[in-house]
């Protein structure tokens, strides 16, 4: 799992059906100081985030197939927590 800021929502009328009732989100990847590290990426929203958020995203094809429940899904990035406070580092 990594930290995230979430810094924008997604819109699409054209997509995947693997996106259909799926909230997608632009998350910033950080680093140990919660400083930006990383280029964003979109990341599939399963807890409810807004913009601004600090989140736990994981990025690994497995665990978002084991979330969603489809095993052939083209979803690397899932935002699976919202951070309360993170002491840094």
């Amino acid at each position: 799992m990594k930290l995230a800021r979430v810094i924008g929502n997604l819109e699409g009328t054209v997509k995947h059906a693997s996106y259909q009732n799926l909230k997608m989100m632009v998350v910033q990847p950080l680093d140990a100081s919660l400083q930006p590290h990383g280029r964003t990426h979109p990341a599939v929203d399963t807890i409810g985030a807004g913009a601004g958020n600090l989140v736990l995203v994981v990025e690994e094809g497995k665990a978002a197939q084991a979330m969603i429940g489809h095993k052939h899904i083209p979803i690397r990035t899932l935002i699976v927590g919202i951070v309360d406070h993170a002491d840094t580092i």
